[in-house]
């Protein structure tokens, strides 16, 4: 069913105000954030027979919306950065929740032409992020802790343009906006995975994680066919699960053999990671999952990128 939750988007803790509910957790975290009712639109959603085929065991396929470029980007996005009469905060607020709904879309609909047209809404991101430190500084703390795909491509992609500026904004050898697409862009093949081993409440086989760790070159694959972005920034997608001493997937790269793009995005990922609610642990505070990351994880990351990465909590005191 799809529902609409009966408060301004500032008052609720959801991505969006109106989502298609298909699981019990979504219904728990609805009931949990004290509505006692919400409203059911009948003519979007499941139907009762889609409803059915949707969560039988022998049809797991996807029952996707379908977006036209033209409908993709979320007109408050780019009302929002062009307003300066919002606050940083609220600014902040309203870019995060509709780039969740633009990479909800994306990735409903991942076609080469809406691919282009997310990279557009992106490009705004990226240039707000850049000119805008204030708002940038609160994307970072407001970033959600509920682990699906679309909400850990928008946290990977402000956490990586957070890092980018760090690392590469007095260099003018970067084109910000396809390394941006990237970071946003860098699970788009979990499309291709099985949705069954995706939402996966207890640990995967040995089967189902070989599955697993075919996103990767499989968001490489996408992001080429697309022809949408260049060969330096697709490997971003391609190289987020290496590490630096070669135990990562899908290749086994290490050290220089990593791109620092995809060093970059390997540390964000594993943060986002650690950090959000998923169904066999409880999420860690960011100072926690820091600690693990540099006392237990750090010979999966470059040094010296990881210690900036470190810095950009100190500058937002999160």
């Amino acid at each position: 069913m799809h529902v609409i939750i009966p408060a301004s988007w500032i008052n609720h803790p959801f991505a969006m105000g109106q989502f298609d509910i298909n699981s019990k957790d979504q219904i728990q975290k609805i009931i949990d954030s004290g509505f006692a009712e919400v409203k059911i639109d009948d003519s979007k959603g499941f139907s009762v027979v889609e409803h059915e085929k949707y969560n039988r065991d022998d049809d797991q396929k996807d029952i996707s919306r379908k977006w036209e470029p033209d409908k993709l980007v979320p007109a408050e996005l780019r009302e929002a950065i062009r307003d300066k009469k919002l606050s940083p905060e609220k600014k902040a607020t309203v870019v995060y929740k509709a780039s969740v709904r633009l990479m909800a879309r994306l990735l409903d609909d991942p076609k080469a032409e809406n691919i282009g047209e997310a990279k557009k809404g992106i490009a705004d991101i990226v240039d707000m992020v850049f000119s805008q430190d204030d708002t940038a500084n609160y994307l970072l703390r407001i970033t959600a802790h509920d682990y699906y795909t679309y909400t850990h491509s928008v946290n990977v992609g402000i956490l990586g343009l957070l890092l980018s500026k760090e690392l590469l904004r007095e260099s003018d050898a970067h084109n910000m906006h396809e390394v941006g697409a990237g970071f946003f862009l860098h699970d788009l093949g979990k499309v291709r995975v099985d949705p069954g081993i995706i939402n996966k409440t207890s640990k995967l086989t040995e089967e189902e994680m070989k599955q697993m760790k075919t996103h990767p070159y499989q968001s490489y694959k996408i992001l080429k066919e697309s022809d949408q972005l260049s060969e330096e920034c697709a490997i971003i997608a391609l190289q987020h699960h290496e590490r630096e001493d070669g135990t990562g997937y899908p290749r086994g790269r290490k050290s220089d053999q990593i791109h620092i793009y995809g060093r970059m995005c390997s540390i964000v990922d594993v943060y986002d990671s650690l950090t959000s609610d998923r169904s066999y642990k409880a999420r860690l505070s960011s100072i926690d999952a820091v600690k693990i990351m540099s006392t237990q994880m750090l010979h999966h990351f470059h040094k010296d990128i990881f210690e900036k990465f470190v810095l950009l909590f100190t500058k937002t005191r999160i």
